[in-house]
């Protein structure tokens, strides 16, 4: 919850939310850029909270509040701020081509074994790596 505590105020807010200005900053930035976006596990609120007003597309996994999925009420959330949250199985990644943004479920899923969390990061960074050589 790294980026829920450290990089906002998503943990206590929720869809309340405000994104470290700095934070913000980088994400404006690498957007205005055309530059890809990977974030995984709870950090796309991040990228839906500033890039809203873009339409940006990410997923946290479920929308579905469950044992494997305590946490789908991010998805609530990320609807609430404009952007739009789509639901993935955790072993794939989202990409929302318009804003070069990807994302995907990592530790959203509280009952997966740790190698497919690990597969879920690794789907959303080689979605960015193709980005990166599309350009």
């Amino acid at each position: 919850f790294g980026a829920a505590k450290n990089l906002s105020d998503f943990a206590t807010k929720g869809p309340e939310m405000s994104v470290d200005p700095e934070v913000s900053q980088v994400i404006t930035s690498f957007h205005e850029a055309k530059k890809p976006i990977g974030m995984c596990c709870i950090a796309p609120v991040l990228v839906a909270r500033v890039l809203a007003h873009h339409g940006v597309e990410v997923t946290v996994g479920s929308d579905q509040e469950s044992e494997a999925y305590p946490y789908a009420g991010a998805a609530g959330a990320i609807a609430s701020f404009g952007a739009k949250h789509v639901v993935k199985p955790l072993g794939e990644a989202h990409v929302d081509v318009a804003n070069r943004v990807a994302t995907s479920t990592a530790y959203m899923c509280n009952t997966a074994p740790i190698h497919e969390i690990g597969e879920s990061v690794e789907a959303m960074v080689e979605e960015v790596a193709k980005m990166v050589a599309e350009k």
